[in-house]
C-alpha cells in the first residue's frame, strides 16, 4: 500500500483528469487516495512519513512569461558574453 501511495505521488493530478490544480499538496493527496479506496483515511501527517521514507518530494510549478522585446535574445547574448570576456574597465553584476 505505502509503494502505491507513493507511485500516485508522483504522477501529476492531471493523469487522473484533475484540472483543478496542478500539483499535488498534502491534504488533496490524501483526498484523492480516500476518494480512490487506495486508503479508508489518512491523515496528512502519516502521508508526509510515508513520502519522505520513499524519498518522495516535489516543489512548486514555477511559471515566467518570455520578453516581448523583438530584440531580446542579441540583448540576451551580449549580456551573457560579458560573463565569458569582462570589461577590463568595469564590472559584470
Amino acid at each position: 500500500m505505502r509503494e502505491h501511495i507513493r507511485l500516485i505521488a508522483r504522477t501529476s493530478p492531471a493523469d487522473w483528469n484533475i484540472a483543478a490544480f496542478s500539483t499535488w499538496s498534502l491534504a488533496k493527496l490524501a483526498a484523492h487516495l480516500v476518494e480512490r479506496h487506495v486508503v479508508a483515511t489518512i491523515s496528512r501527517e502519516s502521508l508526509r512519513r510515508i513520502l519522505r521514507d520513499g524519498k518522495v518530494s516535489w516543489q512548486a510549478t514555477t511559471t515566467w512569461k518570455a520578453s516581448t522585446d523583438l530584440d531580446f535574445i542579441t540583448k540576451m547574448h551580449q549580456v551573457l558574453a560579458l560573463y565569458d570576456i569582462p570589461p577590463t574597465d568595469g564590472r559584470v553584476i
